[in-house]
């Protein structure tokens, strides 16, 4: 790491240092009071007891204070960011804002419903097509829901995985909040492991801190396919009246031995052949391997000026108007290394046992400068913020905020080339500036709205522009309510600097794309108390760039013509008494299945009885979920590039129309989950292996899964 890499990590463990030595300082105050008293109740104790003994003298009170510790008054959480509603609650969590000082409620996952559900790539609506095993690449099914990374699209496959600072969790506890998780599936040898921790403390009523920790993966249910993708996120936070700060570090892991699927995809399919041990099934690749690293520090402050001066009565500026200006600053460094040998990626090793090893087909057709590969590239991104934040009335008003803000990114790319074997291997320095601004407001619980723009008039990715407006009407019946929704966003976006310049011993290409524009417009009718979901979709895109298979090799080329992807999804969630019966349901349709391909359906049904088995004690859920979506042209996998890509016209494969069933019972006794999961229960009863979510890699074959998520709170 370089000399700025150092000094900006010494700068933000100094600021995070900071941070600690402030939040300990307060800490006195917070551990020496009164448990659950509040300041307009310690007053009233103090009255009371001088009524109830009006003769009291000067001299009883120093008596007293001799033999008794004095009692402090707690100081509550009086930050702006919380309503009361919410100060009240025993614990919550929430996502920060880098660009704005603003932050947005997060979900503590304690539930039982859906506790089935490992996979994190399959949480989310209608799932995603994916590898199969837990820690591998995976891609969303609904168009609207795949990410479109700015900064190292290489990890862009492994989006379910990566943790980032807006998606980093923080708590406010009033007490210390553990939850442990423990799940494992299959036979030691080949086992699934999901492992997580999370840890979540105040110091103060204001002042937090918290470590989330995860391990997912599997030793290899097929052959060479050990995966696994780890996370580490710490934070601190301080909310204060006025002053506020959000400061963590990140740390992101993919290492995945990279199979490249299975050999003889149609004798796989046939019911006939036995396949009683998955890990002796012939694969592609056999040493192949991809690592993925990444560390991130990251901060944001603001401070509140309020504009007229405060009162005694004035608990939180959240109803004052006032200005906030603030910081933010971070530094990622992403990291990937490729490696893989000719000697081990034979497609027929049989057929072409008698040529010379070098002459033998392989995987890949080109091996530009080894038999022997190690392909390695770095990215680092350095961003600092100065934003400012107007509050003219009220927080929550028809007008709440009025955020503006300025950024400078500093981005530093690191390949080798065929160039570095004369003059050495060089950085390629990039630096980008951009303003950006946002409105929002709400009319209490009916109407709430917003509006933002993001645009860089010089540097790098000068003349990009991000638009978005959105609407929420909500009508309430009886106390319950019903909502529209709708979003405006119009984006136009250089191309990433991968995509147009790469060289490896597989693949090279320099490219000169145009930028892509996409315009797309959403819109939603919700009632969540009769778990009720309808939503439409509509992009037009130009100037797509995606990943293309053809002639032997995987490239980046930019579409001609525009496309039109249309998308409806409904959500219904039925109960007769401890019965549920829960769906999803999406369609969609592409104009070019050759450019952007989706499946024209695809469902996510669970149904389940709810029941106790003792009162009060321990209740459990006993069902099944099924999964299924129609044929269509999915996206392959290719290792080496680390990128989905659309299949060669001409050699194209369509994977689905294969329900995949699962048998589970969820249990609560009291703060502890359990599951107990038969996991593709259906496999091979239905005269068929036909179960590939990407073409040539098979999901997992049945497997029995259990484990356990248990809450501690002190």
């Amino acid at each position: 790491m370089g000399a700025l890499g150092q000094k900006i990590i010494a700068a933000a463990a100094g600021i995070l240092f900071v941070l600690l030595a402030v939040a300990t300082a307060g800490a006195q105050d917070y551990t020496q009071q009164v448990p659950g008293t509040s300041r307009n109740q310690a007053m009233m104790d103090a009255l009371n007891q001088a009524a109830s003994n009006p003769f009291a003298t000067d001299e009883d009170e120093e008596l007293a204070d001799t033999t008794k510790k004095e009692r402090k008054v707690r100081k509550p959480l009086e930050s702006y960011f919380f309503d009361d509603s919410l100060r009240q609650e025993g614990s919550f969590a929430w996502n920060v804002d880098m660009y704005r000082n603003k932050v947005t409620r997060a979900v503590i996952d304690t539930l039982t419903t859906g506790f089935q559900i490992t996979y994190p790539f399959l949480i989310n609506g209608i799932g995603d097509e994916h590898q199969g095993p837990l820690g591998g690449a995976s891609v969303p099914l609904s168009y609207f829901d795949r990410p479109n990374y700015e900064n190292f699209n290489f990890g862009q496959a492994y989006d379910t995985y990566n943790l980032f600072p807006d998606r980093a969790l923080f708590f406010n506890v009033k007490r210390p909040l553990t939850i442990f998780t423990y799940l494992t599936a299959g036979q030691k040898q080949k086992a699934e492991e999901n492992f997580g921790i999370t840890h979540a403390q105040n110091i103060s009523p204001s002042t937090g801190f918290n470590l989330d920790y995860k391990s997912r993966g599997t030793r290899g249910v097929w052959n060479w396919q050990k995966m696994r993708a780890k996370n580490l996120s710490l934070a601190a936070s301080h909310t204060g009246k006025k002053y506020s700060v959000h400061a963590g570090y990140i740390y992101n892991t993919i290492q995945n031995n990279e199979n490249g699927g299975i050999w003889d995809v149609e004798g796989f399919k046939n019911p006939e052949e036995q396949v009683e041990q998955p890990n002796v099934v012939r694969t592609n690749l056999n040493d192949a391997y991809n690592l993925i690293k990444d560390n991130t520090f990251y901060v944001t402050q603001s401070y509140g000026v309020p504009l007229r001066k405060l009162t005694e009565d004035d608990f939180s500026i959240a109803d004052q108007s006032s200005i906030f200006f603030g910081h933010a600053f971070q530094y990622s460094r992403w990291h990937r290394v490729y490696t893989d040998t000719r000697a081990q990626s034979l497609i027929d090793e049989n057929t072409s046992s008698t040529l010379p090893q070098g002459e033998r087909p392989s995987f890949y057709e080109d091996w530009f400068y080894s038999t022997t590969t190690r392909d390695s590239i770095a990215e680092i991104l350095v961003s600092n913020r100065l934003f400012v934040q107007i509050q003219p009335f009220d927080r929550d008003g028809i007008i709440g905020t009025i955020d503006a803000g300025v950024g400078m990114d500093n981005h530093i790319y690191y390949q080798f080339t065929p160039d570095a074997f004369l003059q050495g291997p060089a950085n390629v320095k990039k630096t980008g500036y951009y303003a950006y601004g946002s409105l929002e407001g709400k009319f209490r619980q009916y109407l709430s709205w917003g509006g933002d723009v993001k645009y860089p008039p010089t540097g790098y990715r000068s003349g990009d522009l991000k638009l978005g407006a959105d609407l929420s009407l909500s009508a309430f019946i009886k106390g319950k309510p019903l909502t529209l929704s709708g979003r405006f966003s119009h984006d136009r976006r250089s191309p990433s600097y991968w995509s147009e310049r790469y060289f490896s011993n597989h693949f090279a290409w320099s490219n000169s794309f145009n930028k892509e524009n996409e315009t797309r417009i959403e819109a939603s009718f919700t009632m969540p108390w009769a778990g009720f979901e309808l939503s439409a979709y509509q992009s037009v895109v130009n100037n797509k760039i995606y990943y293309l298979a053809h002639d032997g090799t995987i490239d980046p080329v930019q579409a001609t013509e525009s496309v039109s992807v249309t998308g409806v999804y409904l959500r219904k969630d039925f109960r007769l008494g401890g019965f549920h019966f829960n769906h999803r349901v999406m369609t969609q349709w592409s104009s070019s299945q050759e450019i952007i391909p989706v499946p024209l359906a695809s469902a996510y049904v669970s149904y389940f009885f709810e029941f106790n088995i003792v009162r009060n004690v321990l209740r459990a859920q006993f069902g099944f979920d099924g999964r299924y979506n129609t044929k269509w042209y999915a996206y392959g996998w290719d290792p080496s590039s680390a990128n989905f890509y659309v299949q060669d016209p001409d050699k194209r494969e369509k994977v689905g129309d294969y329900p995949m069933i699962d048998i589970f019972l969820n249990a609560k006794w009291k703060r502890m989950r359990i599951l107990l999961k038969l996991e593709h229960f259906n496999d091979d009863m239905f005269g068929t292996r036909n179960y590939f979510s990407v073409p040539t890699y098979p999901q997992n074959k049945r497997v029995f899964k259990l484990g356990f998520s248990w809450s501690f709170y002190d």
